[in-house]
């Protein structure tokens, strides 16, 4: 249930924050998408001696806080397209500097104000980055404190108390110039009104990895659908969308969503780096490949990355490369985020140091003499293989990039792609506990409470699939729309001043929590809606004092527990009839992106397979192309031997009936089918997981048959 609410810990996520911040509720609301530019009135005369002193401030900042002398790439362009009040897409590889397109705009409007004359001191607004991981966020932000930028803050749920409220009172304040923010705080309510009233305005909304906007990407994430509604409700001056990996399909849905002009406002750079070398060898068991990975490290040293699909597989090859004499470290997301950083900066120190790793390795990882990148399983897909590889060699000299492939990767990437698929009648089951005889007596605008984590269980769906189908509720159908998460619990620890101040304190939430708090063994207590009930108050007054107090250090509150929470905006349906209609709709959807995922894998295997440049064939995918249009790049496997990668597959099996029986026995019910087939195939799911089935013999008995239901 973590990833609705978590980025949301100290207050901001119950109650509302325009009033815990003391913002100006009754500010005037502006009609249109974005802000007048102060700029636009200005003859034109005047502008082009502004846009020349701009374009300095700019140049400026990135020598002095970045120690860069010139931009690269199209960066001038973007910048400059931005401090003209403009929004911009930017599709940049990997390495290619995204970051500076919204960093440097955000160290230079207080001076552009000055040199327009437009504002006064602290009126200058905010950059909200909104970026879908906590670590790359924690990442920039230390890297501009090291270089004496202290304007910028990451609001996420790994803050301490005293952190969370020093970044509150800094953008109160106007002291921030970066605010990094997860996309799921978008669908907090309170948030959102915090950012219509930020002192100065959002002056810039940074949209890091926008490739998630599109569902044609591949990494699709439903809350980054939100983003664009938040751009308009928030009054955003300008957007700029930032990825490495958007093919011109994704591109143009990135463009379309923020109203960008694609022909003025998309800047795009060739994905092609001569230095790379993309090569690919074949086996029929990674057994067999293992000493070939072992001489190809050998031959090649120098800092490395060999990646790997599941976390296990990172600790046991490690192991095994360190047997071999190798200094190898593993790395994935289980572990403790001490090691993890650890790790990292061992990385970056050392030039001998080989890391194995998932997935969650490199992003942020800036090191310039990355030598190798290795695929030892196939990768998701063409945009994940190339941003992956798009980690070595940023010094400029030659660097390889080996793909390793045989029959068993294909097994493993079936299971990422089948895993998130429900059965029809589970994704029916689930919209009708939605729209229950309950939500069928609620009025337009009120609320309904889940806890998606029971609902995964109930279900059988995954967290992220289940986020999906009410995205599809929200952005499709127009149904619902998704607000502040609730917490159930609210606990705290009293301060030095708790007593006093709840006692002086008349509001009718302060005396409800002097009621209601009742002490337990070591932590205070507030049945926040029995409270409510008894007073006959709205919760959120309750909520609000409980914040209020947790700001002034009264208290430590400590909220726990999640419900969901989404507002009826539409008259939900109310015969099974319209209940099957939506099921149809939203079930044919993910159908498609499961074969989409399966498409991802082909394409991954046909650039390698196929009878043609990987270099080429990898800058098509992407609307790109070799320079001087050469059809071959001189350096690839393909191009050095002209002989394909065959593929090597094991012979077809008959069908293990016993193991096929064993599954039944173990599963007497015959509810969904593909519960079964997924036992079968080894793919976890919340069901299998309640069950226990994980460790079962039957688990997975039939991985090396084909998936069919």
């Amino acid at each position: 249930m973590a990833p609705l609410i978590e980025d949301d810990e100290f207050g901001l996520s119950s109650g509302d924050e325009a009033e815990l911040l003391d913002l100006a509720s009754s500010m005037e609301q502006k009609a249109s998408h974005k802000r007048k530019s102060p700029f636009d009135d200005l003859l034109p005369a005047k502008r082009t001696a502004i846009d020349t002193k701009r374009l300095a401030l700019a140049t400026t900042a990135l020598t002095q806080n970045f120690g860069l002398q010139a931009f690269r790439l199209q960066q001038e362009q973007v910048i400059s397209t931005l401090l003209d009040g403009e929004s911009a897409a930017v599709v940049f590889p990997t390495g290619g500097g995204k970051s500076l397109c919204y960093q440097i705009p955000a160290l230079v409007f207080s001076d552009v104000d000055t040199l327009s004359n437009i504002r006064g001191g602290g009126e200058s607004g905010v950059t909200l980055v909104v970026s879908p991981l906590i670590a790359l966020m924690k990442d920039q932000v230390d890297a501009l404190v090291r270089r004496g930028i202290r304007g910028a803050a990451v609001m996420d749920s790994t803050k301490s108390r005293e952190e969370y409220l020093e970044i509150v009172e800094r953008l109160r304040n106007g002291e921030l110039k970066l605010l990094y923010v997860a996309p799921e705080r978008l669908n907090n309510e309170g948030f959102v009104e915090q950012m219509k009233h930020v002192r100065g305005g959002v002056r810039l909304l940074a949209v890091d990895e926008a490739h998630c906007i599109s569902e044609w990407g591949h990494a699709f994430r439903p809350d980054y659908l939100k983003v664009s509604r938040f751009a308009e409700e928030i009054q955003a001056e300008r957007v700029v969308c930032l990825t490495a990996t958007a093919t011109p399909r994704v591109a143009q849905d990135i463009c379309k969503a923020f109203n960008i002009d694609e022909k003025v406002g998309l800047f795009r750079t060739s994905t092609y780096r001569s230095n790379l070398q993309l090569l690919a060898e074949s086996g029929l068991t990674k057994k067999e490949l293992y000493p070939r990975l072992c001489k190809f490290l050998e031959e090649n040293p120098g800092p490395s990355i060999v990646y790997v699909t599941l976390q296990k597989q990172t600790e046991e090859l490690a192991a095994e490369l360190t047997r071999k004499g190798f200094k190898a470290k593993s790395f994935h997301a289980g572990m403790d985020t001490s090691v993890k950083t650890m790790i990292q900066e061992d990385f970056m120190r050392r030039n001998d140091l080989i890391i194995v790793a998932t997935i969650a390795f490199g992003m942020g990882i800036d090191k310039a003499n990355i030598r190798n990148v290795v695929h030892y399983n196939i990768p998701s897909s063409l945009e994940s293989y190339s941003q992956e590889i798009g980690r070595a060699g940023r010094d400029g000299k030659t660097s390889k990039c080996m793909f390793y492939v045989c029959g068993e990767d294909l097994h493993l990437r079936e299971i990422f792609a089948r895993g998130d698929l429900p059965s029809k009648e589970s994704v029916r089951g689930v919209i009708g506990d939605i729209f229950d005889s309950t939500t069928m007596s609620l009025p337009i605008g009120g609320e309904i409470k889940r806890s998606l984590y029971t609902q995964g269980k109930d279900y059988d769906i995954r967290a992220t699939t289940l986020s999906n189908i009410y995205a599809q509720l929200e952005l499709t159908h127009g149904l619902i729309r998704a607000t502040t998460p609730m917490y159930t619990k609210y606990t705290f620890t009293p301060g030095a001043q708790y007593k006093s101040k709840i006692e002086s304190d008349k509001s009718p939430g302060a005396i409800a929590i002097n009621a209601f708090a009742k002490k337990a063994s070591k932590l205070w207590h507030v049945d926040v809606d029995a409270a409510a009930v008894r007073y006959q108050i709205p919760r959120t007054d309750i909520v609000r004092k409980l914040n209020d107090l947790n700001e002034s250090r009264a208290i430590e509150l400590k909220p726990a527990g999640v419900i969901n929470v989404f507002k009826i905006v539409k008259a939900p349906p109310k015969s099974p009839t319209e209940i099957d209609m939506i099921t149809k709709s939203i079930h044919e959807i993910m159908v498609k992106r499961e074969q989409e995922a399966l498409v991802r894998t082909d394409q991954m295997l046909q650039l390698i397979t196929g009878e043609a440049c990987f270099t080429r064939v990898l800058a098509q995918h992407f609307g790109d192309d070799l320079p001087d249009d050469k059809e071959e790049c001189g350096h690839c496997t393909w191009c050095m031997t002209h002989l394909a990668v065959k593929q090597q597959v094991a012979p077809p099996l008959m069908f293990n009936y016993a193991a096929f029986k064993a599954v039944l026995d173990k599963v007497p019910d015959r509810d969904d089918a593909r519960f079964l087939a997924r036992v079968a195939f080894g793919i976890t799911s919340p069901r299998s997981t309640a069950m226990k089935l994980g460790r079962d013999p039957v688990f997975g008995s039939l991985d090396d048959h084909a998936f069919i239901v």
